[in-house]
């Protein structure tokens, strides 16, 4: 009867279990994905050609320069063997040649001793120089046995110029990157609208409108129009489903409580004949009982399924002595004690079909798993507790007790789906109160159900 009632089925608890992400902290949103796109597209590609920039210029000047210093070094050895006497001039600037005969090779290795432990090939050679300025030239070095020469080429205005292109570069990076961002928040921005129109439009059917308005027709025929026509359809399925299911509530509810309260007028009826025998009086009470459950059981279902917190106020402690009352009824000899303590005056707003609901269940559970010994009730100032001397509580039971359809380790051939405890968990949520259930001191269970201060 609990399944036909139900509108629709709760979402599991395992996944109500789950820790809520905090949208602040984990969620990105699409747009900001977009804009983080663009800046890392347009730095990565301006660094590349910045790097592919500098080492091409690099390369180039590097060729460039050897082979005009292979070219003048091979001209200047031409010229000093046609005439050695004479120091041969050189056509390009920047550079300073030098020849030293044999007879001079003892002077360059004591003046120039790094020139002179040099091979043959071109050779790049930095330094401070005296007045503590840096300086930089490209040595071309030709040795034979009866000549060496030295061509140096000065590199210093050429690295100056290199410098200078690294730092255009580099803020050519900057330049770029901050274009990208620019680009990227605005390309961001129209590619984003009509999905934000599309959200904003979602958020405002929050009220509850039946019939909402259809999305599609308001967008274009592209990706964001294709996903407001499944909305839509989407859209149009769930309100039929809900239509159905609130028509198929209705007309279960009408059709249970018409034959219930058959039942409690007939029961009613028969309990005022006098003479009436113990063992009948004891049936039609019990008849009595479970019609009155079942009616509070309707009750609470149909609140659920409609989301619907109904008000009123009961009475903790004559809720819970009724419920032992009924229970006792049932014990069938078992050597079980009932017993309830603690505040009478707790009230709760809730119609007492939910809170016998809810507390019927823990007291069930309990009596149901307790062979011997004793079932507590205890009402405190805000909650109330149901103290069992039963087998006690795996942790296995303990991690999935509230899953709807879960019978605990104990549970054995009893009768039962597993849904009370699902039930009440989802009246819990209803009205905002806690349930819990832990392992007793010695033996047993503790089942709590805490309610919201008025």
């Amino acid at each position: 009867m609990a399944s036909a009632i139900a509108s629709a089925p709760p979402m599991p608890e395992a996944a109500l279990s789950e820790p809520v992400r905090k949208r602040g902290r984990y969620r990105r949103r699409l747009r900001s994905r977009i804009i983080v796109s663009f800046v890392l597209l347009g730095f990565c590609l301006t660094a590349l050609f910045a790097f592919a920039t500098n080492w091409a210029r690099m390369r180039v000047e590097n060729q460039l320069v050897e082979d005009v210093m292979n070219r003048n070094i091979d001209e200047y050895a031409r010229r000093f063997y046609v005439d050695p006497g004479r120091s041969p001039d050189l056509p390009v600037q920047q550079i300073r040649a030098y020849a030293y005969p044999q007879d001079k090779f003892e002077r360059v290795r004591e003046e120039r001793p790094e020139w002179a432990a040099l091979p043959n090939g071109n050779h790049n050679v930095s330094g401070i120089d005296e007045q503590g300025l840096p300086f930089s030239y490209k040595l071309a070095v030709r040795k034979t046995s009866d000549a060496w020469f030295f061509l140096a080429y000065d590199m210093t205005e050429s690295i100056r110029g290199e410098q200078q292109l690294k730092r255009a570069l580099f803020f050519s990076v900057i330049v770029f990157s901050l274009l990208s961002l620019v680009l990227g928040w605005w390309s961001a921005s129209r590619v984003m609208r009509p999905v934000s129109d599309l959200a904003a439009r979602l958020r405002a059917f929050r009220g509850g409108n039946t019939h909402p308005e259809p999305l599609a027709p308001r967008f274009p025929d592209d990706e964001v129009g294709q996903l407001a026509e499944a909305l839509d359809d989407y859209s149009s399925r769930l309100t039929e489903v809900v239509q159905r299911d609130r028509e198929f509530n209705a007309d279960v509810s009408h059709e249970l409580r018409t034959p219930l309260a058959v039942i409690r007028g007939a029961t009613e009826l028969l309990l005022t004949r006098p003479g009436l025998d113990e063992k009948m009086l004891q049936r039609l009470q019990r008849i009595q009982r479970a019609e009155q459950q079942c009616t509070d059981l309707i009750g609470s279902l149909l609140l659920l399924s409609r989301n619907e917190r109904g008000h009123g106020a009961s009475n903790v402690a004559r809720v819970g002595e009724q419920l032992l009352e009924s229970h006792r009824a049932q014990l069938g000899g078992k050597p079980l004690e009932l017993a309830l303590e603690g505040e009478r005056d707790l009230v709760v707003d809730a119609p007492e079909a939910a809170l016998s609901v809810a507390l019927g269940n823990l007291i069930g559970n309990a009596v149901k798993y307790s062979q011997e010994g004793r079932v507590l009730v205890r009402v405190g100032s805000n909650a109330v507790e149901v103290i069992d001397t039963g087998p006690g509580l795996s942790e296995e039971d303990a991690a999935s007790l509230f899953q709807r359809g879960y019978r605990g380790t104990h549970a054995g051939y009893s009768q039962g789906g597993g849904i009370g405890l699902s039930i009440v968990s989802r009246l819990c949520t209803l009205y905002g109160w806690q349930v819990s259930i832990r392992p007793g001191a010695e033996r047993g269970v503790i089942a709590t159900l805490t309610f919201t201060p008025g």
